[in-house]
């Protein structure tokens, strides 16, 4: 392919056709570019014939970066939400990043997402500027902690107008109080842009968690706690271990997301620290995604149960209703409120996942050890078990063998100490919807009056079936002598 040279003030014009041959040979295509010296914005126009069977995707990459994985020279992604982008010294198209513009071989970067049979004719106008510009100062993180102990309410899974999302990070944050959040988790689609805006707001009443959605063609995952930007341009199974090595290289977390379709998870599964498990509704077919969390659970691999919203901020503030940011919330247990106790918590799996920032409370411990921890296996154990904002409900015990206890719950605020016989591997707790399910069902299906149908639903309204409100972490347990680290313990990623 022709490399043009970019003279600053004239329009360049690049035009291909993509067919099926180029995405079975990659899912990813550069397209090179020369950049001269002194130019200080580059605007790009994308054009095709978006289609049910045609979708591409967008992102540059400057003359810094290298192939995968690269820690460097990547200049945004925009996927297929936009038509143009602009990348220059003193600002950017949300999703991008301004900085220095340095000469050389630069690199549009397209994604082949749908291709039809007949190929994509696709059209890239590039032009150049040298005029006089400021170079963009990155802002610093603020560090706030707030402390004092206790439970608190975060999403983990949403996006604004840096991804794929209508809204604007003002309008994110701004709901995320509203709904009373505690912190938040900024995960647009292949880009940390976003935390140009929420690094520096980030305050004792709403922490921004550092994230990122690594956006894939055979899945999804989330990366929290991250300082730098991670290299998405996954090929196969084999660049696993480049990006889990990235993960931890930063000190970082990876979560797995929504593995169900239309989107499962279609790579071996990686060494990941997270699940996310209750993603959106529940009734989006999220009992295939808890099942598979049991599989991982049964086989001695020690993943923490997660949920996220994967809420797409609109332009304006929606009425609340049954679907929405925080639903559900992940809770979870902290001395103090900063980002170094959340990403620990996450870890640890010191929480447990409820519908929404106001839905019931599960707590339990198992011998004395709570969520998270490992206890000694033996005949009998002992759990003290705290459950609220759920009466007439039933509280499910599962092992590894399946569920193996179940109990109403008679009081909105109830306290319970009971022996169950020891599981050889976990224990977790959920709380299925019995009294609730008429009013959450009514609720849900006049939600869906004014829309065409919930969204990734893959269940009926009709023929609904159990709604689980909220699951714990769970307990793990080791026989006498048993030593594991909880590294280990993760084991060999499974293949699907």
């Amino acid at each position: 392919m022709v490399s043009p040279v970019l003279a600053p003030g004239q329009a360049s014009e690049i035009n291909l056709t993509i067919t099926p041959a180029d995405k079975a040979r990659a899912p990813f295509l550069e397209i090179p570019f020369q950049l001269p010296s002194g130019v200080t914005r580059l605007d790009v126009g994308f054009e095709y014939a978006k289609a049910e069977d045609c979708a591409l995707d967008i992102g540059i990459l400057d003359s810094r970066a290298t192939d995968y994985p690269t820690r460097s020279g990547f200049r945004g992604w925009s996927g297929s939400a936009r038509n143009e982008f602009f990348v220059a010294t003193d600002a950017a198209t949300p999703g991008y990043y301004a900085g220095p513009m340095p000469p050389g071989s630069w690199k549009l970067l397209l994604g082949m997402y749908r291709v039809p049979d007949s190929g994509a004719a696709v059209r890239l106008t590039l032009k150049a500027d040298a005029a006089p510009r400021e170079v963009y100062a990155t802002p610093k993180p603020a560090t706030p902690r707030l402390e004092h102990p206790g439970w608190y309410r975060g999403d983990l899974h949403c996006h604004t107008h840096h991804s794929d999302a209508r809204g604007a990070p003002e309008l994110l944050a701004e709901n995320a109080r509203l709904a009373g959040l505690d912190f938040l988790a900024v995960t647009d689609h292949n880009t940390t842009s976003q935390w140009r805006y929420f690094g520096p707001r980030s305050s004792e009443d709403l922490v921004f968690i550092p994230g990122m959605e690594i956006t894939t063609y055979r899945g999804h995952a989330n990366v929290f706690g991250l300082s730098e930007w991670i290299d998405f341009r996954l090929d196969s199974s084999i660049d696993l271990d480049a990006l889990v090595g990235e993960v931890r290289r930063q000190g970082a977390l990876l979560s797995i997301n929504h593995d169900k379709e239309p989107l499962p998870w279609g790579y071996d599964y990686p060494d990941m620290d997270c699940m996310e498990v209750f993603h959106g509704h529940w009734l989006t077919s999220n009992d295939g995604v808890l099942a598979q969390y049991d599989r991982f659970l049964a086989d001695g691999r020690r993943i923490s149960l997660i949920g996220g919203s994967d809420y797409h901020q609109p332009a304006e503030q929606e009425r609340p209703g049954p679907v929405g940011l925080g639903k559900p919330t992940t809770m979870l247990w902290l001395s103090s409120l900063d980002v170094c106790a959340v990403i620990n918590a996450l870890r640890d799996g010191h929480g447990y996942v409820t519908e929404s920032p106001t839905g019931p409370h599960l707590a339990f411990t198992a011998n004395g050890q709570p969520m998270g921890s490992t206890a000694a296996g033996g005949d009998d154990i002992t759990i003290e078990v705290e459950v609220t904002g759920a009466p007439g409900d039933r509280l499910i015990w599962v092992c590894e063998d399946g569920p193996v206890s179940e109990m109403l719950i008679p009081d909105d605020s109830w306290r319970q100490t009971i022996r169950l016989p020891a599981p050889s591997t976990f224990l977790r707790a959920e709380i299925l919807a019995d009294a609730s399910r008429t009013r959450m069902i009514t609720e849900l299906m006049d939600w869906c009056a004014e829309r065409t149908e919930l969204p990734r639903a893959q269940q009926s309204l009709t023929t609904v079936p159990p709604i689980r409100r909220t699951l714990s972490n769970p307990v793990y347990f080791e026989t006498p002598g048993q030593i594991r680290s909880p590294r280990a313990a993760r084991g060999p990623p499974k293949k699907r």
